[in-house]
C-alpha cells in the first residue's frame, strides 16, 4: 500500500489508499487488536468509501446515486 508507482494509470490507485491510510489507520493503530479486526474496518471503509460518502462534485449526493445525478447536472440546448 506503501509503494507509490510512476504511471498515471496508477494515480486513482494511490490516491485512494493514501486516503484509506490517513483516515483509517494513521492515530488509529492502537484500536485494532488483530488483523482480522483491522481487515474487517478496511472492508467497512470500502464499503462505504463506495456507496455512503458525500461527493460534493456530484451536488452533495451519496455515490450511489452518481448517475441520477449526472443525468440532472447535464445541459443539453437545442440549436
Amino acid at each position: 500500500m506503501s509503494r507509490k508507482g510512476n504511471c498515471l494509470d496508477n494515480s486513482k490507485t494511490e490516491n485512494f489508499f493514501s486516503k484509506l491510510k490517513k483516515e483509517l489507520f494513521y492515530g488509529h493503530e492502537k484500536e485494532f487488536r488483530n488483523f482480522a479486526e483491522f481487515q474487517e474496518a478496511i472492508d467497512e471503509y470500502i464499503e462505504w468509501y463506495n456507496n455512503e460518502r458525500i461527493v460534493e462534485r456530484l451536488g452533495g449526493a451519496p455515490v450511489f446515486n452518481r448517475s441520477i445525478a449526472h443525468t440532472s447536472l447535464l445541459c443539453y440546448s437545442s440549436i
